[in-house]
């Protein structure tokens, strides 16, 4: 298919990257070499220099490590408490990385690092075979230079995944409605989708990608004719079943058996699925939060370019381009379908990036020989630069705060900043503005670079929850039984003997917690609890107690002997687990063995 708009290329910027008019299997391959070693440099620095982070990180990790110890792959526990909130897709094939690399801190980051990479690979194929390798190219690297895109990769939580599934599955429907028929592609697309659902329950978002193609099927759109006859249509139905019966066939067959796993799979189908969506219980946010806090800042800098693109893709709608008309109804619908929802995270409408990078490419390189737009995005560059200076001078002259950084993170923030501030300050000055775009991308790679080698490996003692659980091992008395109230997953993570909890992410109901863990406590003298601020002013005043510190904005103590009497009254044993750390497992098998 053609270009949308004729481009000339005579002054084209990064020419000898674009390489235009040549479309040879040579530079297909060269295209492919360029995208995936800029996906390696922007995504993979600095993977094994960092443990698990919160949010969800060591959550995932944790899940992850016990399953590949016990071999228990189909149901998904934290600390041996059933967890529930997502399907298990995700965490088995972090499993699968760590059985290959035999390191968590490497193979924690696995997926999203893979996930990135196929989403920048998928998006270019596409747009080459929607319009030209140019055009592909463009839309690979403008994919990589979004700032929600490119950092969400680093990380080890499951939206990067879920991501490559939804690309994948557009990949594989936009194949046959737009380039096809190609039923083979279809299916594929369908079975992308039913992966996603299993990855996170909204992966079967490409889906609605049909509705707009099904009313646009007349007129001047003119789709291709993919047949008269209904019955391979019902292919991708069928594939999609099949995707998620590898996870819920086994899961209900089992359910079956065993109370436990019934009770699973009624709160993971309804409960986090269903329910979650109607009545989200926390992440409550505006009906316009995507599109007023998320979507200006994270889907920088094609944001920028909107004054620019929405001239060119109303031309297009008017021309009945199928194209672009279909993937940017898709967005839409995304973004509208997640504002619908109370609970809102910036991270879930990631899925829709891609679908942006592949409508902005067919116009990004004759937009980039335009000196409004090539110094738009140098002023973005600037900005840049000003931040991290103007942050390193703020903590040289508020020392308070940088004393309060360097006790929360175990950073001297100042260094890390003045460096990304002259450096980008660099680059902006060696670019100029008739270079934006290279400006970009090289304060871009700076500040991941700096993060990636100097800030995560400082900071990761303390975001990690090491720092944290080395005082608790420190001071806990060895001889005596360990509880914890209120855990965090890195916690669990990194404790290095044999603990009591009771129960996972029980916030809802911390203070029968609370009455649980004083029951515990109260059963035995030789017990001693880790407790928040909150629990201990709740139920253990009158037990001695040993200040911890601060981890996580909470105040925490090791508190031994009696407990509130109402309190234990009140505690109950249902939710009681006692959690071995697979060293700590494999050394008490040992010795039972001997």
């Amino acid at each position: 298919m053609g270009s949308t708009t004729a481009v000339q290329f005579e002054d084209m910027p990064l020419h000898w990257l674009f390489r235009p008019g040549r479309d040879t299997l040579h530079d297909v391959r060269l295209d492919y070499g360029w995208l995936i070693g800029f996906g390696l440099l922007l995504i993979a620095t600095g993977i094994g220099l960092r443990d698990p982070w919160p949010a969800d990180e060591p959550r995932f990790a944790l899940i992850v490590r016990d399953m590949v110890a016990t071999g228990e792959w189909l149901l998904p526990r934290v600390g041996g408490d059933v967890y529930a909130d997502k399907p298990p897709l995700f965490f088995w094939l972090m499993g699968l990385s760590l059985l290959a690399t035999g390191s968590l801190r490497i193979a924690f980051l696995l997926p999203s690092l893979l996930a990135g990479i196929g989403c920048v690979l998928l998006i270019y194929d596409l747009g080459r075979r929607l319009w030209t390798r140019e055009t592909g190219l463009a839309a690979g690297l403008a994919l990589l230079l979004t700032i929600q895109f490119v950092w969400q990769a680093r990380q080890a939580q499951i939206d990067a995944t879920l991501c490559f599934w939804c690309v994948l599955s557009l990949y594989g429907l936009l194949r046959h409605l737009l380039i096809g028929p190609a039923w083979r592609w279809y299916v594929v697309g369908w079975a992308a989708a039913g992966f996603g659902v299993i990855t996170k329950g909204v992966g079967f978002l490409p889906l609605l990608l049909l509705i707009p193609f099904a009313v646009l099927r007349a007129g001047k759109w003119s789709p291709r004719a993919h047949g008269t006859s209904w019955l391979p249509w019902l292919l991708g139905p069928l594939a999609f079943i099949a995707a998620v019966g590898v996870w819920l066939v086994p899961m209900l067959l089992a359910a079956h058996a065993d109370p436990m796993l019934a009770a699973y799979r009624d709160e993971i189908l309804f409960h986090q699925t269903v329910g979650r969506y109607t009545d989200a219980w926390h992440h409550r946010k505006p009906v316009w939060y995507f599109a007023i806090e998320v979507i200006p800042a994270l889907w920088m800098p094609l944001t920028l370019l909107l004054p620019w693109l929405t001239p060119q893709w109303r031309r297009a709608w008017r021309e009945g381009d199928l194209r672009i008309a279909l993937p940017l109804c898709w967005i839409v619908m995304v973004v509208v379908f997640f504002s619908l929802s109370s609970g809102k995270r910036g991270v879930y409408v990631l899925p829709a990036v891609p679908a942006l990078a592949l409508v902005c490419a067919p116009y990004l390189i004759e937009m980039m020989q335009r000196r409004a737009i090539q110094f738009t995005a140098f002023v973005l560059s600037c900005t840049i630069a000003a931040v991290c200076l103007l942050g390193a001078v703020f903590l040289l002259m508020q020392p308070d705060q940088r004393a309060k950084v360097l006790a929360d993170s175990d950073i001297d923030a100042f260094h890390p900043l003045l460096l990304m501030g002259l450096m980008t300050v660099l680059i902006c000055i060696i670019a100029r503005a008739r270079r934006g775009f290279i400006a970009y991308a090289g304060v871009l790679t700076t500040i991941l670079l700096v993060v990636s080698y100097w800030v995560n490996p400082v900071m990761n003692d303390a975001r990690s929850g090491a720092d944290f659980i080395s005082r608790v091992e420190r001071t806990a008395d060895p001889s005596l039984e360990l509880g914890f109230i209120s855990f965090k997953e890195q916690y669990l993570l990194n404790v290095h003997r044999a603990i009591v909890h009771f129960g996972h992410a029980r916030w809802r109901e911390a203070d029968q917690e609370a009455a649980d863990a004083a029951l515990w406590l109260s059963q035995s003298p030789r017990r001693q609890l880790v407790v928040s601020a909150y629990a201990r002013n709740l139920c253990f005043t009158i037990a001695e107690s040993v200040p911890l510190g601060e981890a996580n904005r909470i105040e925490w103590f090791i508190v031994r002997g009696a407990a509130h009497p109402d309190c234990v009254a009140r505690g109950t044993a249902v939710s009681m687990y006692h959690y071995s750390p697979p060293t700590v497992r494999r050394e008490l098998l040992s010795a039972a063995n001997d």
